[in-house]
Formats: C-alpha cells, structure tokens, sequence
C-alpha cells in the first residue's frame, strides 16, 4: 500500500501451523511483489500460524526494510504455552520468542493503543508510521486490507495443498 493509501500490489503466501517459516514466508511475499519502492513491513503480530514466530530482525535484514510488528492487547506472554505445545523443541521456540524483545505500547490519535515490535525504526518512527495508515480504530490499512485479502484466499488455500 503506497502512502496515499491506494493499493498498489498483492501477494498470497502461506506459514507452516507450528513451524518455524515465518521469516521466510514473508520475505518471499516481499520477493514475490518484486518493487523496490516498498519502504517499511507491517505485519499483524509477531507470532503467527500457532507459534510460528516472526524473526523480525531477519526480516529485516533479508529485506533490508524496516519491520513493525503490532498486536493490539496487553499480555503477559507466551511462554508457558510454547513449553506445553512444543515440549520437544520448547527451548527453540523460546529463543525465538525472547529475541523478539520488548514491545512498545502507542496511544494513537484515535485513542486506541497498539504494541508494536520493531526493527531499524525507533519508538517515535514507529508510531508515525503506524499513525500514517491508521485511519481509524487500530488496525493500520495495510493489515485491515491483508486480513480482508485473507479470510478471502483462506478457504481455497486449505483446500488446495502444495
């Protein structure tokens, strides 16, 4: 989405229900488009697909854009659930999870707030950026747009395995 907020591509991927790709999915999304004119990845939570965690500095680096990950409550984390569901590879999956660090919780103008994980950006850059393409509430248009994308492609993808 270009900053005037109009669409300007699409791309559909997919994540493993546990696994360990979600870096990797979202960098070929971002392949897939092939633009150079992208210039910050917003995606919606930094653990997807049931414990399939982002690393959001890889992304970065791999993409070599600047990456916000935002969830939109407040939670005192995860780890006793990854130890339950994951009791085999707990310890991976917990660095996983530790290396995403602190979030950072945003007021926005709306007086909504939102938690944001971040790579290359600051605090400040951040919420500017989060500001930008939140016309209301607290989803960012971007994520609102890709949710849409998804619950549409979502029935077909299950039915049509790789």
């Amino acid at each position: 989405m270009r900053s005037d907020r109009v669409v300007d591509g699409l791309a559909v991927g997919r994540t493993s229900v546990g696994g360990d790709d979600a870096s990797t999915s979202i960098v070929a999304l971002y392949r897939k488009l092939k633009r150079n004119d992208i210039n910050v990845i917003l995606v919606s939570g930094a653990i997807l697909s049931l414990y399939n965690i982002v690393d959001i500095d890889e992304l970065s680096r791999k993409t070599r854009l600047p990456v916000i990950c935002l969830t939109y409550r407040e939670t005192s984390g995860i780890e006793n659930s990854i130890k339950r569901h994951f009791p085999e590879r707990a310890n991976t999956k917990l660095e996983a999870y530790r290396r995403l660090g602190h979030r950072s919780k945003f007021q926005l103008k709306s007086g909504h707030f939102v938690f944001a994980r971040t790579s290359v950006l600051d605090d400040f850059e951040a919420k500017s950026v989060i500001e930008a393409f939140t016309l209301q509430g607290s989803i960012p248009e971007p994520i609102r747009v890709a949710r849409l994308l998804a619950r549409a492609v979502a029935p077909r993808l299950s039915s049509h395995r790789d």
